[in-house]
């Protein structure tokens, strides 16, 4: 992850952030899909954790979890699918972003262990809070694990320090108030958040939720370290698959081809 971030200030651009859904639409397209990732443009890959009830997401982030539960996905196959990215791609950093729930369920320590010797980078696990950094953000980066914290519009210079003290890898900065995917970010305020942010970090500050467009992408990039793009993804998986839900030829494609033209709003 340091690598990366340090390879791509050498070039001058910031990073291009991919959020999918591990198993949506079914695991092999799933793996096409994520395999592709890299070429098409994407300089980190976060790989989302399948569950239920995502408090965060918004309606294309839940229907892709849905889509992967009902397709068969879960814990174990998700770090099935990044074991078999990782014997492709050694240096792509992956990142295993979702919620604390089926990481308990699944067992801490256990996680930890195989999500590790499946090839993870880091984690970001949106609903544990600082206050409960003994949960799993200390043994996390105990075990080589990057542990990504998100900081909103309402992290003030206050709570940023609570915030970053155990964060490594980069600091997720949530653009808009809400859910993912529902709004598009007001770019003037994010360019005043970022730099009042990095005040108290020396951690790059990757921006998303509502990135759809290399417009976008590129303004948030004068002042960002990295740009993070997510339901824009996941939905060119939905808009892809045939009248049954299933996934078609087009599937991986429409993915990647979204991803290159967002891609040339960091690239120079």
């Amino acid at each position: 992850m340091d690598d990366k971030f340090a390879a791509l200030k050498k070039q001058g651009r910031a990073a291009l952030v991919t959020f999918v859904t591990a198993g949506d639409p079914d695991a092999a397209t799933s793996l096409k899909i994520v395999e592709g990732l890299p070429k098409a443009g994407a300089d980190i890959i976060e790989l989302g954790m399948p569950f239920t009830d995502p408090m965060a997401d918004g309606p294309a982030i839940q229907e892709a979890g849905l889509r992967a539960l009902r397709a068969g996905a879960t814990m174990k196959t998700t770090l099935k699918l990044l074991k078999s990215f990782r014997a492709k791609d050694k240096t792509t950093p992956v990142v295993l972003m979702g919620y604390y729930n089926p990481i308990y369920v699944y067992g801490v320590e256990k996680f930890l262990k195989d999500a590790k010797a499946a090839g993870a980078d880091g984690l970001i696990v949106v609903d544990l809070p600082p206050e409960e950094d003994d949960e799993l953000c200390i043994p996390a980066m105990e075990a080589g694990l990057n542990f990504i914290r998100l900081a909103t519009p309402t992290t003030d210079d206050v709570r940023a320090p609570a915030v970053f003290k155990h964060t490594s890898g980069f600091v997720y900065y949530v653009s808009v108030l809400g859910i993912t995917g529902t709004k598009a970010p007001d770019l003037k305020s994010v360019a005043a958040n970022v730099k009042r942010l990095k005040k108290h970090t020396s951690l790059p500050i990757c921006v998303g939720f509502g990135v759809k467009t290399a417009e976008q992408a590129k303004t948030i990039a004068q002042n960002a370290d990295g740009v993070v793009v997510g339901s824009a993804l996941v939905s060119a998986v939905e808009k892809s698959l045939d009248k049954k839900g299933k996934a078609t030829a087009s599937t991986p494609k429409a993915v990647h081809k979204l991803v290159a033209e967002i891609a040339k709003g960091v690239q120079k």
